[in-house]
């Protein structure tokens, strides 16, 4: 079986089958590793003087990857081709499945994104970054023996986001790295990097010409792309057989993610409009006038971090979540876990005003009139009466949004500073828009760990938050 057709391959197949029909790719895997290695050492060599970094790499390139790796792969033996350790297969699958999934998935991003911030003057250096390159190269190629995560990440349409996972990692670090080192020169009082190198450079033919070259790179890059991959059309739309699961395109995942949470209305219109009020008050809301033309963290440490943390943590997690853990029904699979169309999970999802009314009063939630009463008064009763019934919603959201501003600005030297800078209006619209984008990791932890629907649940206004 050749790649291209193992690709389009949906179930499971005779594990000695399948190796054989992988072996091919795997081998050109693991050169590729080892001759992206073979380069770093020459360059280690040769232009940056690091000689003994460039043995420790050349070694780890000829004998592990070309001496070991490769062949052992390429012999399609299930008993010779490296493969993860059965061991860490079933820890992440026991712990990255259904809920408690969730919960470790979502805070163990949190975490690393918060190690990674703290120690980066550790992370940034090259050969701690390409140590941690070439452990995630390897690890996926381990993982590819594994026919449950061959069928997530080769298909069609996922090919591009595995690709886009690491060039996204290596652009942050790019980014983190140069920022490093401006910090440490601007505490020495010396320029940052960019302005050593603040030389005039024409359009034409200058940029013209750098754009033209990578436009047919990219051209004759996606020909041969679209030769290999076969592209991932599926069959003709019918009423009577949906996909399961059936996924947005990637750049839609986090929204669809988002909808598990929020009611439509809200996540597809009202969030992503925030969104994008939000970016178009940052003129008129930041008053840092640092860095402006250069990387720099410890200058602008506030608003790299929520910018950071949005984008990463509250964007890109979700898409490769709905990408690799989100299977048949939208139910959360490990990596390793077979997408079985009959996993059920049973939730019980209960509003607000249920857990108030209910578990803590033991009481029903309260009612209106029935309609042949106060006939002439309906609107202002039933008003009165989703009012009652939220109230603990809108108790709650009213704190969020109105007390937690000025009991940061009171409580917190960073948010008295920005409120005696910013003012009034312009703090709290900058705190509210913070607060709305916080919501949506505290409305997961809620769902996750308490079945939590909706904290303001009106279906008759078609307001449910």
């Amino acid at each position: 079986m050749h790649f291209p057709a193992l690709l389009a391959a949906g179930g499971l197949i005779d594990q000695a089958t399948f190796l054989s029909g992988v072996k091919g790719f795997l081998t050109l895997y693991y050169l590729s590793l080892a001759l992206l290695n073979a380069v770093a050492a020459f360059l280690l060599w040769h232009h940056w003087h690091r000689p003994k970094a460039a043995v420790v790499w050349m070694v780890f390139s000829a004998v592990v990857l070309a001496g070991y790796f490769a062949p052992m792969a390429g012999s399609g033996d299930p008993g010779l081709t490296p493969r993860m350790p059965e061991a860490v297969v079933n820890f992440l699958n026991s712990w990255l499945s259904g809920q408690v999934g969730a919960i470790v998935y979502t805070v163990g991003s949190v975490v690393f994104f918060c190690t990674i911030f703290v120690a980066r003057d550790y992370f940034v250096r090259p050969m701690v970054a390409w140590t941690c390159l070439n452990l995630a190269l390897v690890a996926m190629g381990l993982s590819m023996v594994n026919q449950n995560f061959w069928h997530v990440v080769s298909k069609g349409d996922n090919i591009p986001i595995i690709g886009l996972m690491f060039l996204l990692g290596f652009f942050t670090w790019l980014a983190t790295h140069r920022a490093v080192i401006n910090d440490k020169r601007i505490a020495e009082g010396l320029p940052p990097l960019e302005k050593l190198d603040d030389e005039k450079v024409l359009v034409w033919p200058d940029l013209v010409y750098t754009e033209l070259v990578c436009m047919l790179a990219l051209t004759a890059f996606l020909i041969i792309w679209a030769i290999l991959i076969q592209a991932p059309l599926e069959q003709p739309a019918s009423p009577v057989k949906t996909p399961n699961p059936s996924k947005a395109p990637w750049y839609f995942l986090g929204l669809q993610e988002m909808l598990v949470y929020f009611d439509p209305w809200m996540a597809g219109v009202v969030a992503p409009s925030l969104i994008v009020v939000g970016l178009m008050a940052i003129p008129y809301l930041d008053f840092n006038k640092k860095g402006m033309g250069y990387y720099t963290i410890n200058e602008r440490k506030f608003a790299y971090l929520n910018f950071q943390f949005g984008f990463l943590v509250l964007w890109v997690t979700l898409i490769v979540m709905g990408t690799v853990l989100r299977g048949p029904n939208w139910n959360f699979f490990g990596p390793f876990e077979p997408w079985d169309a009959h996993k059920v999970e049973a939730l019980k999802n209960v509003d607000l005003s249920e857990y108030f009314w209910i578990g803590l009063l033991n009481r029903g939630l309260p009612k209106a009139a029935p309609e042949s009463t106060f006939l002439s008064y309906r609107f202002p009763v039933e008003l009165a009466y989703i009012l009652l019934r939220e109230a603990p919603g809108f108790i709650l959201m009213s704190i969020y949004l109105f007390v937690v501003p000025p009991a940061l600005a009171i409580g917190t030297s960073l948010f008295r500073g920005m409120y005696l800078k910013m003012g009034f209006i312009r703090y709290m619209l900058l705190t509210n828009l913070l607060l709305m984008m916080a919501i949506l990791p505290i409305k997961m932890a809620l769902r996750w760990s308490f079945n939590l629907k909706y904290i303001i649940h009106i279906d008759e206004w078609f307001l449910n938050f």
